[in-house]
């Protein structure tokens, strides 16, 4: 369950999930740009993609284990600045104790590759 106040899920294992916010300039360029680089992600499939939200299924290569993607723009903007805002990458497996560093490595991936935007 995703809001856009709240934002998304804890994390309930950290050995197989991460979650990740950061603060961003031009927020609604930057959602774009990550909803974009995620959807060019080897072996993703969208399952839902909205103005505030995105979410997506990862499969490993071998054994096509699955893991949730999700980003959401949060809406916490002020008036002063309607650029600036919030943005949380969460990548979660769905099995397994352990994912060997594998959702971690996607998010900074995720955020790295919008760096160089």
């Amino acid at each position: 369950m995703v809001s856009s106040i709240q934002g998304l899920a804890s994390i309930t294992n950290p050995l197989n999930s991460v979650l990740i916010e950061k603060k961003l300039i031009n927020v609604d360029q930057k959602f774009i740009q990550l909803v974009s680089l995620a959807e060019g992600l080897p072996r993703t499939e969208v399952v839902e993609s909205g103005r505030n939200y995105w979410r997506g299924v990862c499969r490993s290569l071998i054994f096509r284990f699955p893991d949730d993607l999700e980003i959401l723009k949060l809406d916490v903007r002020s008036y002063v600045d309607r650029s600036k805002g919030i943005i949380q990458i969460r990548s979660a497996a769905r099995l397994g104790q352990s994912d060997l560093g594998v959702n971690l490595r996607r998010v900074e991936y995720l955020f790295n590759q919008l760096e160089e935007f």
